[in-house]
C-alpha cells in the first residue's frame, strides 16, 4: 500500500503549479461551454420557428434573448479557456474539453429530448478516461518570456506551412463545399470550425502569454506582435461562431458536440505540437501514453456517435434532418445527417 502511494505521489511531482492552475480553469470552461450549446440550441429553435434559420443561412437569432444567455454562458466559459491557455499547454487544457461532451449529451437528451443511447454514456466514459490519462502525462508549460519569442515560433517554416494548408482547406470548403453540402453533411460545417480553431487556439495562447507577462510587471502590449494575434483571433473566432451556429442549428446537438471535439481537439494537438515543439520536452513512454488517451477519446466520441445514429435509424418516425420548422411548444425529434440518403427520403414523401 505505501509502495502505491509512493508511486502516486512521484507520478503528481511532473504537475507543476502552472498546470494545475490550467487544469482547474479548464474543467470550469467545460462545464459552461457545454451548457452553452443546449441554451443556443433553444435559442436557435425558438428564432427558426418565426424566421430564417441559420442552418439555411438566416439571423433571426440574433434577436433571441435566450440565444445571448448561451452565448454569455460560452464566452465565460471561453475565458477560463483563454486563462487556462496562458497557463498550461494546449496538450494539456484541449482534450479537457470531453467534459463539455457530456454535459451537453446528457442535457440535450433532459432538455431536447435528443435520446442518449447506454452506449452513449460508456462513450461519455471513455472520453473522460482519456482526457486524465492525457492530463496525467502532460508536457509542463515551455518557459517564455515575450510574445517576440511566440511570434518568431508562429513564424518558423513548419507552423507556417500548417498554417497554409489550413487556410486553404477552409477556402476551399467554404466556396466548394458549403453550397452543395453544408445542410446533409456534418463534416463541412464542423471541418471549417476546427481547422480554424486550431489557428485560434495558438494565437489565444500567445495573447494569454502576453497578458500574463504584462500584469507581472513586463509590458508586451507594446509590440505589434501582440495586436497580431489579437487579430487572428477575432477573425478566427467570428468565423467559428457563424458555422457552429450553422452545424447546431441543422445537425443534432448530440453529435455535433463530439465531433467538433474530435477535429477541433486533434487539430489544435497537432497544431501545439508543430509550433510549441511540446514532444520535444517529453520521452517516448509519454507521448505513447498521451496518444493512447487521444485514441480512448476517438473511441468514446465515435461509440457516442454511432449509437445515437442506430437509435435514430430504428425509429421511422425520426428525419433525417431536423425540420424546417419545430413544433409549437419548441421540440421535434431529430435525425443526425451525416451522409445523403436520397432513398430515404424519397420513400418518406
Amino acid at each position: 500500500m505505501a509502495t502505491t502511494v509512493a508511486s502516486w505521489r512521484d507520478s503528481y511531482k511532473g504537475m507543476s503549479s502552472d498546470n494545475i492552475k490550467g487544469l482547474v480553469l479548464a474543467l470550469s470552461s467545460s462545464v459552461f461551454i457545454g451548457a452553452s450549446f443546449i441554451v443556443k440550441k433553444k435559442g436557435l429553435k425558438k428564432a427558426g420557428a418565426s424566421g430564417v434559420r441559420a442552418g439555411s443561412g438566416g439571423y433571426s437569432y440574433l434577436y433571441e434573448p435566450l440565444w445571448w444567455i448561451g452565448m454569455i454562458t460560452m464566452i465565460v466559459g471561453e475565458i477560463a479557456n483563454f486563462a487556462a491557455y496562458a497557463f498550461a499547454p494546449a496538450i494539456l487544457v484541449t482534450p479537457l474539453g470531453a467534459l463539455s461532451i457530456i454535459i451537453s449529451a446528457v442535457l440535450a437528451h433532459i432538455i431536447l429530448r435528443e435520446r442518449l443511447h447506454i452506449f452513449g454514456v460508456l462513450g461519455c466514459a471513455l472520453c473522460v478516461v482519456g482526457s486524465i490519462t492525457i492530463v496525467l502525462h502532460a508536457p509542463q508549460e515551455r518557459e517564455i518570456e515575450s510574445v517576440i519569442e511566440v511570434w518568431d515560433l508562429a513564424t518558423e517554416p513548419a507552423f507556417l506551412f500548417y498554417a497554409a494548408l489550413v487556410i486553404a482547406a477552409v477556402f476551399v470548403l467554404i466556396f466548394n463545399f458549403v453550397p452543395d453540402y453544408g445542410q446533409t453533411h456534418i463534416m463541412v460545417y464542423i471541418g471549417i470550425c476546427s481547422l480554424v480553431g486550431s489557428l485560434s487556439v495558438m494565437s489565444v495562447k500567445a495573447i494569454g502569454i502576453a497578458l500574463k507577462l504584462t500584469l507581472s510587471g513586463m509590458n508586451q502590449l507594446i509590440y505589434p506582435q501582440t495586436w497580431a494575434f489579437t487579430m487572428v483571433v477575432i477573425t478566427c473566432v467570428l468565423t467559428q461562431m457563424n458555422y457552429l451556429n450553422k452545424a447546431l442549428d441543422t445537425f443534432n446537438t448530440a453529435v455535433v458536440s463530439p465531433i467538433y471535439y474530435v477535429m477541433f481537439t486533434s487539430l489544435t494537438i497537432l497544431a501545439s505540437v508543430i509550433m510549441f515543439k511540446d514532444w520535444d520536452r517529453q520521452s517516448p513512454t509519454q507521448i505513447v501514453t498521451e496518444m493512447c488517451g487521444f485514441v480512448t477519446i476517438l473511441s468514446g466520441t465515435f461509440l457516442l456517435h454511432k449509437t445515437k445514429d442506430m437509435a435514430d435509424a430504428g425509429s421511422a418516425a425520426l428525419p433525417i434532418r431536423i425540420p424546417k420548422h419545430s413544433d409549437d411548444d419548441g421540440f421535434e425529434n431529430e435525425g443526425i445527417p451525416l451522409k445523403r440518403q436520397d432513398a430515404m427520403r424519397s420513400a418518406s414523401h
